[in-house]
């Protein structure tokens, strides 16, 4: 048995990104190239078009998205939420939860690798920032031991500069988010004393992602999201992972093609390219790790390095533990398919929740205290209240019938409720039957809630009359 073959598992003793004194390793990580990174790297502008463009977007003006958790105001594809639909976020929080154990146990990390925002906007944004001014890992090495000097200062303090426009720059598409670009619009133009909280919570934002990214980095992986710590729970043998393929690869070696020992060696040539741009500072084939985010940016590196050499791609690549123990390709197993039919229902029972909730909401009941009136000697009313709750941004004037038309509605004061936009609307309101229409003490009545002659909503009560 080699060197390289004997068991090492000191590395799980800590986390990459501290030594053994428990002090901080910083990561200088290469600059990826290869398939995978062409790709996440496209996505990645489709990522910023959408997060940096949807404030702007309005749908029969109202924002497309907005989350304004001060007012308790949330709007989602157009539609405004408030407290009333707390149970709705209840839902979507059980859906997500739901969602995630069941997509990871399937797909592994595969969202933090190509759709998580820090990811995104450390690897795609300010990780090339860092490269384009300070160059790759060997640069950015040279410089932080070179003494301060009017070249060092220059990169370092362009670096943050840049670093901290940006942050800047998400700060406010973060804050558009909460208070809407019109509020934010006035932020930037308006007096300063006239928003000086506004202006505070931009501030914090900025400062919170510059620290973030200009510092904290990979630790927010590792140390702070809760996701990579789960996974170990959430992961089982089949899961797809980004695996090297320990079966192939060992015993590592590097020799000559003309050496006999090289028929005993692996196809790992223990190159340490994996190592070296791993944005965590991991080594992939240890195995299964915590820090790991699936960003395979190893796998393109291994990929370079085996068709320099002569051998075949993918001793990194996307496999499950059972797939590389048995030597077989990964495969769209009957769980996964499972999995991926019980995220779609999740998510499709929560869409249909989301776009079947009404606009307008209504409750009436009987007013307390109050059986019923003879109106003559043919019919007899009761007496109700209504409480109407207008979740759009127009004000509504609504009209109550009876659904039957056997019978009819006075409403007291005014013909008409009318609800103010985004607010409540309270009214009285008889409604008169015929004594032909009672025939025991309690008759279930159904009345229709409109707005002009589109019928909102429709609600059932019981009417009270004289026992026969």
């Amino acid at each position: 048995m080699t060197k390289s073959t004997l068991p090492n598992e000191s590395f799980r003793d800590r986390v990459s990104t501290i030594d053994e004194s428990g002090k901080r390793k910083w990561i200088y990580a290469y600059k990826p190239k290869g398939k995978f990174y062409s790709i996440r790297t496209g996505l990645s502008y489709l990522y910023f078009v959408l997060f940096f463009g949807l404030p702007w977007v309005h749908f029969h003006g109202k924002p497309l998205f907005l989350f304004n958790i001060p007012e308790a105001k949330f709007i989602i594809f157009g539609k405004i939420f408030w407290p009333e639909d707390f149970f709705i976020f209840g839902l979507t929080m059980v859906t997500f939860v739901f969602f995630i154990i069941l997509f990871t146990a399937a797909f592994g990390r595969l969202f933090c690798g190509w759709a998580c925002p820090q990811t995104n906007f450390m690897e795609m944004m300010f990780r090339k920032i860092e490269f384009w001014v300070l160059g790759d890992a060997p640069a950015q090495r040279q410089l932080k031991n070179a003494p301060w000097n009017a070249i060092k200062i220059r990169k370092v303090v362009l670096k943050q500069v840049l670093f901290y426009g940006l942050s800047f720059i998400i700060a406010n598409t973060f804050l558009a988010y909460i208070i809407g670009v019109e509020a934010l619009e006035k932020i930037i133009v308006e007096p300063v004393d006239l928003h000086i909280g506004g202006l505070t919570s931009l501030l914090v934002f900025t400062s919170v992602f510059y620290a973030v990214y200009a510092f904290f980095r990979e630790q927010a992986c590792t140390a702070v999201c809760p996701y990579g710590r789960l996974q170990s729970v959430l992961l089982d043998k089949n899961s797809m992972i980004v695996a090297y393929d320990y079966k192939r690869g060992e015993p590592r070696g590097h020799v000559r093609k003309t050496d006999v020992a090289a028929t005993s060696l692996g196809d790992c040539i223990d190159c340490l390219q994996c190592v070296r741009v791993c944005p965590t500072g991991i080594d992939i084939r240890n195995g299964v790790q915590m820090e790991c985010v699936g960003c395979t940016a190893c796998i393109d590196a291994c990929d370079t390095v085996m068709e320099k050499i002569g051998k075949p791609t993918g001793l990194i690549r996307y496999a499950s533990e059972n797939s590389i123990a048995n030597g077989e390709p990964l495969r769209y197993t009957n769980r996964m398919k499972l999995y991926t039919v019980l995220c779609g229902i999740v998510l499709t029972v929560l869409s249909i929740v989301l776009a079947t909730r009404k606009d307008v909401d209504a409750t009436i009941m009987r007013t307390p205290g109050i059986l019923f009136q003879e109106r003559g000697k043919d019919s007899i009313s009761n007496l109700y209240n209504i409480k109407v709750v207008n979740k759009t941004s127009r004000e509504i004037p609504l009209t109550i019938q009876l659904a039957n038309g056997n019978g009819k509605v006075e409403v007291v004061g005014k013909p008409v409720v009318v609800v103010a936009k985004e607010g409540q609307g309270s009214g009285s309101f008889f409604v008169v039957l015929p004594k032909t229409a009672l025939h025991s003490r309690k008759t279930s009545i159904e009345l229709t809630i409109s707005e002009g002659d589109e019928i909102i909503t429709h609600l059932k009560t019981n009417f009270l009359g004289p026992v026969e």
